[in-house]
Order: structure tokens, then sequence, then C-alpha cells
């Protein structure tokens, strides 16, 4: 028997109608390309989302065309997440971080039909000019006062030209909720970015899930500020879910720095962000220097990479919480968010910071399991270590035009390529991703955790452990950091942050101090090109007990 219930689709256009229906008048602010702070309603939104659809249609475009973004988190940006995907047509948003060939490779691929950019790319633009000749329109995101001219770019065409003559009437097309609303590709550290693509089912869904209490906990009552990127995996959802609860939405544009981060949150009375942790190191070293405190930030949710202790520590003592969450391109991205229980209450302060600093629970919807290397489920204890297994309504079960498929895809289960334990409640710790930990004498030794403990040290700005060859332990780890201005850091000191914290033999070898770590494009720590530094430090002179202690 089925039930009687109206088949209605789950559709991104849904969450526009919503949105201007029932918060019509709540503000969208956004530090603009071109500087001035702008500002307008879901309402409005709404109306030029409209006007957007109308002109991609007078372009030519058909259903599931692509079309590309290369742009900030901004109004006119969200306005292609609803103007495209509503229409029908898939928003492919592209991060402008990685190199102009990856960019060119990447449209190319996804066989994109119209390409949108911020003002601040034009130079990328011109560095792939021949590679943008088969588009229909390359778009500048500004108004007629602010286009460049460009001789490599002769047919550069102004955003609010393209859209001023068009109506604001527009009726979304009822979709099959399964059609591809996104396309987001992989940041490619290993091979070809692959292509995620998105559809309007897994976008509501993840958006509805992501938006619980004991995940990023949004409502009406909120002011947002997406710091995690709109070009990156639909900057955690927040796009979909702010306008989904009627959340207060302010996108901080090109300006991360923390001077400006800082003060758009205190003018707008920002209460929830999100980002990766490099962005709230940065924010936080600037705050101290300045004495600065929050007025209105209660909450953050940080992810895309394990968040030291200390770090949500030093958010604590200024009345900030921190949410941990993880996810990845291929999981939407968010499957697990750390939100302590009930029966968590009564723990001591140091116990709750080690449950929040863990990975989190899986989210509604998306399930996990752990397995070792002879395949079979590991102890659920907060121990052992196994293989972390996903699946659900938002996993990727395919790339995008390309024969690689996700690892065990074809047994409905989506291998994440982490090291993980997990414990009765699921809470999941991942111990190191599998081609980052290290493997000394047949014994794992988590990257993670070193790294984590060499945060906690007031000289180092932030920390990077990779494995160097060894010949009689196959690997040993190499501490690599970033020290503080004027700050010193030697190998004795090392030793004694690590003496009792680890396992004697877990204890990095060495110690090298560089000027800066190099990051992907989504501010993940490079491994690659760290072991890279570690490599050619050897070849130059080893890094063995008799060097004098390391400092900058």
């Amino acid at each position: 028997m089925l039930g009687q219930m109206m088949q209605w689709p789950l559709l991104v256009s849904s969450i526009l109608r919503h949105a201007a229906s029932y918060h019509g008048d709540t503000e969208i602010v956004s530090r603009t390309v071109e500087g001035p702070i702008h500002r307008y309603t879901y309402a409005d939104l709404s109306r030029r989302a409209k006007q957007l659809a109308n002109a991609l249609g007078r372009l030519g475009l058909e259903p599931g065309d692509r079309v590309g973004t290369l742009a900030w988190n901004g109004y006119r940006h969200l306005e292609l997440y609803y103007g495209v995907s509503g229409s029908g047509l898939v928003c492919h948003t592209i991060n402008p971080r990685l190199f102009p060939e990856q960019i060119a490779f990447i449209i190319a691929h996804a066989g994109d039909r119209v390409l949108f950019s911020d003002l601040s790319f034009l130079p990328i633009l011109e560095q792939m000019a021949d590679a943008l000749k088969g588009l229909k329109a390359v778009v500048i995101m500004t108004d007629e006062a602010h286009m460049p001219s460009s001789p490599l770019l002769p047919d550069l065409v102004c955003y609010e030209t393209l859209i001023a003559e068009e109506a604001d009437e527009y009726e979304w097309p009822d979709l099959d909720e399964n059609t591809a609303s996104g396309l987001c590709y992989t940041s490619g550290t290993t091979g070809e970015p692959k292509g995620v693509l998105y559809s309007h089912r897994s976008s509501v869904l993840h958006a509805m899930s992501c938006a619980l209490p004991d995940v990023l906990g949004l409502s009406a009552l909120d002011s947002v500020s997406p710091v995690v990127p709109m070009f990156h995996v639909n900057a955690w959802g927040i796009p979909f879910i702010a306008p989904m609860v009627g959340a207060k939405l302010v996108m901080p544009g090109p300006k991360l720095d923390g001077a400006s981060i800082h003060e758009l949150f205190e003018q707008e009375g920002v209460t929830f962000t999100a980002g990766v942790p490099t962005v709230w190191l940065t924010l936080l070293d600037w705050m101290d220097s300045h004495g600065q405190s929050f007025t209105s930030l209660k909450r953050v949710a940080i992810g895309g990479s394990a968040v030291p202790p200390v770090m949500i520590s030093r958010l604590q003592d200024k009345g900030v919480t921190v949410r941990h969450v993880w996810g990845m391109t291929e999981t939407s991205p968010l499957g697990l968010a750390a939100a302590l229980k009930a029966k968590h209450e009564g723990l001591a302060p140091e116990q709750k910071l080690a449950l929040r600093a863990k990975q989190g629970r899986p989210l509604f919807g998306m399930e996990f399991r752990t397995r070792g290397t002879d395949g079979k489920p590991i102890a659920r204890d907060g121990k052992s270590f196994g293989s972390m297994l996903v699946r659900g309504p938002w996993v990727a079960a395919g790339y995008y035009n390309s024969p690689a498929s996700p690892a065990h895809a074809e047994e409905g289960w989506f291998d994440t390529g982490d090291v993980v334990t997990m414990d009765a409640d699921g809470f999941v710790q991942i111990v190191d991703r599998t081609k980052d930990a290290v493997k000394s004498g047949g014994e794992w030794i988590s990257s993670i955790e070193l790294e984590n403990i060499a945060q906690s040290h007031p000289a180092i700005k932030e920390a990077a452990v990779v494995a160097k060859p060894d010949e009689r332990w196959g690997e040993r780890p190499v501490l690599v950091v970033q020290l503080k201005p004027e700050a010193h850091f030697s190998r004795q000191e090392m030793i004694d942050l690590y003496t009792g914290k680890v396992a004697r033999w877990s204890i990095p070898d060495d110690v090298l101090v560089v000027d800066e770590l190099p990051h992907t494009a989504t501010g993940k720590l490079l491994k690659t090109a760290i072991r890279e530094i570690v490599v050619n430090r050897l070849q130059v002179g080893s890094l063995d007990e008799d060097l004098p202690p390391v400092s900058r």
C-alpha cells in the first residue's frame, strides 16, 4: 500500500520561493569587489534570479547546460545559484585559487557554455583566453561603470546589462528532483580534478539535515556569514540553508583578512559563521594583537581539515562555541558534526574538549561504517583503527564525464580515504588520511595527533607532520612548522613537548622551520609539497640529532 501524500519534487527553486514568500524582507548583505557594501532582501534576490533565468534563456542555453562561475561570496553569485539551477541548468562553481591550466581543464571537461566571473579574476581569464573562445559568453559580474576592457577578451558581457531588460517574472520549471543542479570539482591534489554532480534532491536534503540543531543549528534569529567559499562545495550548503530558515546572510566578498572579517561581523551582528581552520587562525591572531573581542558572534563551524583543540579553546575564551564538522566534495559536503549529547554535560572540561575536537557523529541521512584491512568491521571502541566508508542521499555514486568512480561505489559505499576510530555513540575521529599516515616499523603514527599537539605550543603558528624515508623503520615522522614572529623552537623543545603525550616511538625525529607552509586551493595543508620540502632538505644535509637547535 502506498501513502496518499502529494508528489512534490524537492527543488532548489522551492527554497527561494519559500524565502521570498515568508522572509522577503530579510537582508542579504555583501561586501562587493568594487568596494561598497551592498544590501537587499530575499524578495530582491528572487526577482533578480528570475531576470537572470530569462537572460540565460535568451542566450540560447538548454536544460542541462553547464554555467561556470569564478566568483567570491556575494549577492550576484547567489543569484547564479538560483537563476541557473532553478531554470534547469547546472551551476558549475570553479575554484579561482587553482592554477589557470587547471581551471581551463575544468571548464573544458565540464563543457561549460557560459562563464560568469568577478572582476578580480580578469587576469586569470586573460591567461586562458584561448580556452574561452568556444563559450557563448564570458560575463563579468559588475555594472557598466566598472566594466573592464581587455584586448585579449574583446567581447566581455556586463552582468547588470545582461539582466537589465529582462522581466522579473519567471515560472520555475517543475523538474524531476533528481535533475542535476550543481557541479563542483575536487581539488586535484592527486591526478586531474574530478567532477561531482549534485542533484536538486541531494542539495535540498543536505540543507534540511544541516539546518538541524546538532549540525549547524540555523534559524531566522541568526545573522549568518559563510566565510567558506561559495566556489567550493556550495559553501557547505549555507546559501541554501540560510534562505530555507530565513536567516540574514552576510557575504564577505574578497576581503578575508582578520581586520575585514571582524569589522563585517561586528557591523552586521553576525551570530554564526563557517570556514576552514586557517581563516580562524588569521582572525584570532589579528584580534589578539589588536585587543579585540566579539559582541555578537556565538557559534562557528570549522571543517576542511582537523581543528586543533587549542583553536577551540581560543574561540571559547572569546565566547564562541565551536562545532567541528567533516565532509568532502563527494559528500555535498557535510556528513559528521561534533555535537555533544545530554550525557556529556557532566564531563570535565578537558573531556568535553576532546569530544568537540573529534570530527563528530553522523548526520541523519548519512550512514558510516569502519572496516579493517581484512575487510571486516572494527570495534566501535574509540580506539581501533579502520577505513571509513559512507553512503547516503547526498554522497556521490560516480564522477561527472569520467570512467573513474568513488572507491567501492559498486558496493553502495564510498571509501573516504580516511583512517578513523569510532566510539559507541558514533563519534568519529580521523586518525589520518590513508596517504598521510606515517607507518614506522609496522605501526601507524597519526600525523593529525602530532600536529594538534604541536599547534598548542606558543611559538608555533602552524604545524604539519609528514614521513621521511628511514632505512631501519621504513618511515619516520618529521615536524615542519611555521613560527610566530620573533619566536624560536628547538629540537629539544619539540621532544619535551611530545614526551608524556604520545608513545616515545611516535615522537618526530626532526623539526624543520619554514617561512610558510603550503596549502591547497581549499586551505588544507598540502602534504605532497611539504614532503618535497623535507626530501629536498635531506638532500642538502641530514636532519639528525647532531644538528644544532633549529630556530628562525
